[in-house]
């Protein structure tokens, strides 16, 4: 490399630092102390109607995570990260949820399950959208609020949550759902959220939803899909999303195929990048991904990592240019 791209791969190594920095911040918060704020602060706070509820909340998490305005390097993780991050939302885009409004489960226990309904206090965090990415590698994970309490659908397995339906998991559908058309394919059920909006639209077809869980398919044609209004539309096939996609979907023709068979980026990555491998036998279906943002996220810091080693130890494949190295990291899945 030349003293420029040197250059140039130092400051994209801060990036990508800063990035695990607040991704970092924010797990510790979520997992540790996740009802940290409450009502009383952040009225206490605004009360004089000088500082916004987003104000009051930056100011705080800068206090719990030890973020000092006149460090520099703090200073750029609150202005580029932590303020643009925050929002409080309002309960009411959610609570008229069409699926909200009319799928309405009642209490029920099995063996080693149960469904109920799962509160957010005010200002419980958590993430509210994909993952934002912005200019040169900057990536913003949206945390968001309420400042009322938020109740939610959940399924918990031998006591633990096991499928939810929390604004994340609304928002980062939306873009698939505006999409859907003529006859769509989406791997992955958990509580059907996706396939009843898309069978509300009158656009759309059919639905056909692959899913591996026998006990995912029974608990939701048991208990849900008898309250979906278009429910002829649905058709549940239990398969291997991957060997489906590899084996049974290039011989059928849909106009959409929606992806989301993990829980989280850390489980998901692998799995996107061999969906998206397995693209070129569907063709010309077009291929959305849950919480596509964060999986790029994800798999981004892995090659930087890989390719940042290479070049470090001098390795004959390293890449010899920054610009090169950028193209490996916009184009990871190849």
């Amino acid at each position: 490399m030349t003293q420029r791209d040197k250059i140039k791969l130092e400051r994209l190594s801060g990036t990508f630092l800063n990035n695990y920095k607040i991704t970092n911040m924010y797990s510790r918060y979520l997992e540790n102390a996740p009802t940290l704020l409450t009502k009383e602060m952040i009225d206490t706070l605004t009360k004089d109607g000088d500082i916004t509820k987003e104000e009051a909340i930056v100011g705080l998490l800068c206090e719990a995570f030890s973020l000092d305005f006149e460090n520099p390097s703090d200073k750029l993780i609150i202005r580029d990260y932590l303020t643009p991050s925050i929002k409080v939302l309002s309960t009411e885009k959610y609570e008229n949820n069409p699926y909200y409004k009319h799928i309405r489960v009642d209490a029920l226990k099995g063996e080693n399950w149960e469904f109920k309904r799962e509160v957010y206090p005010p200002y419980r965090a958590f993430i509210r959208d994909d993952m934002i990415l912005a200019d040169g590698f900057v990536e913003i994970p949206p945390l968001g609020f309420f400042d009322k309490e938020f109740e939610f659908l959940a399924v918990l397995e031998n006591g633990n949550e096991w499928m939810t339906l929390t604004p994340v998991d609304l928002d980062t559908c939306e873009r698939a759902i505006d999409a859907a058309r003529g006859k769509v394919i989406t791997f992955g059920l958990g509580l059907g959220y996706y396939a009843y909006m898309v069978s509300e639209k009158a656009e759309v077809e059919s639905i056909t939803v692959v899913e591996k869980s026998e006990e995912v398919i029974k608990l939701f044609t048991d208990c849900i899909l008898p309250k979906f209004p278009n429910k002829d539309k649905v058709k549940i096939i239990n398969a291997d999303a991957f060997e489906y996609a590899e084996h049974v979907m290039p011989n059928e023709r849909y106009d959409l195929a929606f992806v989301d068979t993990w829980r989280d980026a850390s489980d998901g990555e692998p799995m996107y990048r061999r969906m998206k491998g397995l693209e070129k036998l569907n063709t010309p279906t077009p291929f959305m991904y849950w919480i596509e943002n964060f999986l790029i996220s994800r798999a981004r810091a892995l090659r930087f990592e890989e390719l940042l080693a290479k070049i470090t130890r001098g390795a004959r494949d390293a890449k010899t240019t920054y610009d090169e190295l950028v193209d490996a990291l916009i184009n990871f899945y190849d």
